[in-house]
């Protein structure tokens, strides 16, 4: 979760904000701006133009600080934490630590990240409040271009930002209803024993590790041959080597057929004439623009063909007063972009400033374990734009784990174009990779070449220290 920002810098602008506002008669509506959804970029662009002088209410149905907060980035980050210290006490051995008997307490893991992310909701109504949001709890409905309902109760605005986020998809399959999603997984009232995973995207490995951590036996179903496409092949390749080492069982070219309830739990049964006994069943088939039931289609609102809202690069919609922004437009669904996507809204339409948000480049990290982080392009992609690429690479076992007698390995990946000595891509396996690989986004944003990073003297001893002491091309 990003902080958010000050207002301060906008506060020259108001002069121009009000300008603008007279020719198009603000003053006809209850509010010049209405937020449909309390998530990240639903919260920054409330507060950020609320800061500026605009009226601005937000209405929200469910929680405050959307799938990030909630279901998302912030309770399964304290999942990770929590699965990490069966290895840790683990290795802890081959340090001279001798420890008693450990003991796993679900309940409690659940209810100290509750306790969590109600002081978190807290944060986020008070922050809201106190910029002088109007906040209105409902499921809201647009009835027309300048007219949203909420528990039956009309309000109308100048403009509607439309920041409702995504929502679990579900394949229509026999017995989908046997089945939880990420969505209900923070909550289980125990722990299962066995765990069945469908799908192979960053939420299934995610959960895989965490469960796994916490000693479910995990099986991962995905029906193509490796996890997370989209990412580059060696670091798919490598993870599955290393998450296998650990104990999940992954099942590729796997189609689910069908889901049965038995007597001692279920049995998911595949395309490919296999059935596999679990005590739990998790879709982790990825998430799908959360447009439904909001009046976007009976008004016209141009939608793509998952439901995802279609906008211009001011994320305007087809309908002149409407606006749209972050996971509901699926365009990168990455929490810190739906609220720069927020900042840059309200620069253009209340700040009279140009802020562009820049897609490329941008940093992502997976929290399996080990973690992945990367920015810039795969080498698939590299190849396929440059037709000199230069390949660096090194696999190592990192220090910690030589005492802890832990086999994990840990990879490094960078990509160069040769004739410019221009870095397009880096990417990483092992601990803290987001940590790096975030550091290393400011320096591919920055247009560094190979020789700059050879010339930088590194950290030692550090895993970080291999992406400057990488000298020759694999």
């Amino acid at each position: 979760m990003n902080g958010v920002a000050s207002v301060a810098p906008f506060i020259e602008y108001q002069t121009t904000f009000q300008n603008i506002e007279r020719e198009i008669k603000v003053a006809d509506y209850d509010y010049d701006l209405f937020v449909i959804g309390a998530g990240s970029g639903g919260v920054r662009a409330a507060r950020t133009a609320a800061g500026l002088g605009v009226r601005v209410a937000v209405a929200e149905d469910r929680y405050f600080g959307g799938t990030c907060v909630n279901v998302g980035c912030v309770p399964k980050k304290l999942y990770v934490y929590a699965s990490q210290f069966k290895d840790s006490f683990t290795a802890s051995a081959g340090f001279g630590w001798k420890l008693g008997a450990q003991e796993f307490d679900w309940s409690k893991l659940v209810a100290n990240k509750t306790k969590e992310i109600d002081r978190l909701q807290g944060v986020y109504d008070r922050l809201l409040q106190e910029s002088g949001v109007t906040i209105i709890n409902g499921r809201a409905t647009i009835v027309d271009a300048h007219t949203v309902i909420v528990n039956d109760k009309k309000f109308t605005a100048s403009r509607i930002l439309v920041a409702t986020g995504g929502w679990p998809f579900v394949p229509d399959i026999i017995g989908k209803e046997h089945a939880i999603t990420s969505n209900e997984v923070f909550n289980l009232p125990a722990l299962p024993k066995r765990l069945v995973i469908v799908g192979g995207g960053y939420i299934a490995v995610e959960f895989a590790g965490i469960l796994n951590g916490l000693g479910v036996e995990v099986s991962v179903l995905e029906r193509s041959a490796k996890v997370l496409n989209g990412f580059d092949e060696d670091i798919r390749e490598f993870l599955i080597e290393e998450m296998t080492k650990k104990g999940v069982n992954f099942y590729f070219n796997t189609n689910v057929d069908r889901i049965s309830k038995i007597e001692a739990g279920y049995i998911v049964h595949t395309a490919e004439g296999r059935d596999i006994e679990t005590d739990l069943v998790m879709f982790a088939t990825g998430r799908v623009p959360n447009t439904k039931g909001i009046g976007l289609e009976a008004l016209g609102v141009e939608l793509d063909r998952v439901g995802a809202v279609k906008v211009n690069d001011d994320y305007q919609t087809n309908v002149p007063s409407i606006y749209a922004l972050g996971d509901v437009t699926n365009r990168v669904n990455l929490t810190p972009v739906a609220t720069a996507e927020a900042m840059a809204f309200v620069k253009k339409l209340y700040a009279n400033t140009v802020a562009k948000v820049d897609y490329d480049n941008i940093p992502t990290a997976v929290f399996s374990q080990p973690n992945i982080a990367s920015v810039g392009l795969t080498e698939e992609n590299a190849r396929a734009k440059y037709d000199d690429i230069d390949i660096y690479k090194t696999v190592f076992r990192p220090l910690k784990n030589t005492l802890a007698g832990i086999n994990e390995r840990t990879m490094m990946k960078m990509i160069v174009v040769r004739s410019s000595d221009k870095v397009v891509g880096m990417h990483m396996v092992g601990p803290d990779a987001g940590e790096i690989i975030q550091g290393m986004a400011v320096a591919i944003r920055a247009g560094a070449t190979k020789s700059v990073f050879d010339s930088t003297i590194g950290i030692h001893p550090t895993a970080a220290e291999e992406f400057v002491t990488m000298r020759k091309p694999v």
